[in-house]
């Protein structure tokens, strides 16, 4: 009689018991997670974050250099076109983000993939493009402070998500400013933000009634635009990107954290449920 490995009695994705020590890890976590252990005297150094939006105007003093610009397109056979970035920001939106980005984590890595045009023009094909793109490129956080209302392009949205975060990379999506459904913000894959009134931009909510999980500071907020000039605007656009700094407070400080796991330090260092809160 054949002897049978004790491995095909196990149900697939199972683990076998010789294979536990293998993939042992070290916690270094403390008794208590809070803001000091999460990003205490980090500025995001080398972290990499991709800005998914209308471009961004290199060198604008609130701004500074860039390590990379795309511009994303629908070529006539249908396929993406990912070319370097002539043009930069058509609509000052980028922009925007981007500053409130590099203010909170000034030594982070920023990166541009433009997939809207002048007067916030895209589509939801080249939405998809440059998401894919970004997530290929494996970028620690992109900030996505736009969305689809388009249904027959969440399932790929979907698959998208997730395979951004099981590549560790932290998608960081806006919630429309509008109560209609669209996505990617409502999958729990991503880190979806949606805005407070308060002024501290590091001071953030995690919300017990999802799917918005998180508000941040999105309303009169002093913010980049074209021209090297700063305009005050409001809308949870702006409240994504301070969600997406600091991630990359955190990421700076800790970067082995997969996003599942720096989902839960956001929870804990938020403000109404840290110590005190």
């Amino acid at each position: 009689m054949a002897l049978v490995d004790a491995h095909e009695e196990l149900p697939a994705w199972s683990l076998p018991a010789e294979a536990v020590e293998g993939i042992s890890l070290s916690a270094d976590w403390p008794e208590r997670v809070d803001r000091e252990w999460a990003w205490g005297g980090s500025t995001g150094a080398n972290v990499r974050v991709c800005i998914l939006d209308s471009g961004i105007e290199g060198g604008h003093p609130l701004v500074g250099g860039l390590e990379g610009a795309v511009a994303v397109s629908i070529g006539e056979d249908g396929n993406a076109i990912v070319e370097e970035d002539s043009e930069g920001d058509l609509c000052g939106h980028g922009t925007a983000c981007a500053g409130i980005v590099r203010a909170l984590a000034p030594d982070c890595r920023l990166f541009s993939a433009r997939v809207l045009g002048a007067g916030y023009t895209g589509s939801g094909r080249v939405l998809l493009a440059g998401l894919r793109w970004a997530v290929e490129q494996g970028f620690d956080v992109v900030n996505m402070s736009l969305s689809t209302t388009k249904q027959e392009l969440a399932g790929l949205l979907h698959e998208l998500a997730d395979s951004a975060y099981f590549r560790r990379s932290v998608l960081v999506a806006s919630a429309h400013n509008m109560p209609v459904d669209s996505y990617p913000w409502r999958f729990s894959s991503v880190i979806s933000v949606g805005s407070h009134e308060g002024a501290d931009p590091l001071e953030f909510f995690y919300n017990p009634s999802p799917p918005v999980e998180f508000f941040a500071r999105g309303l009169d907020v002093e913010i980049a635009w074209l021209g090297g000039a700063t305009i005050r605007a409001s809308g949870n656009s702006f409240a994504t990107p301070h969600m997406a700094g600091i991630c990359a407070l955190i990421l700076g400080k800790h970067p082995e954290l997969t996003p599942f796991q720096l989902k839960s330090v956001l929870h804990l260092t938020a403000t109404n449920v840290a110590p005190g809160a």
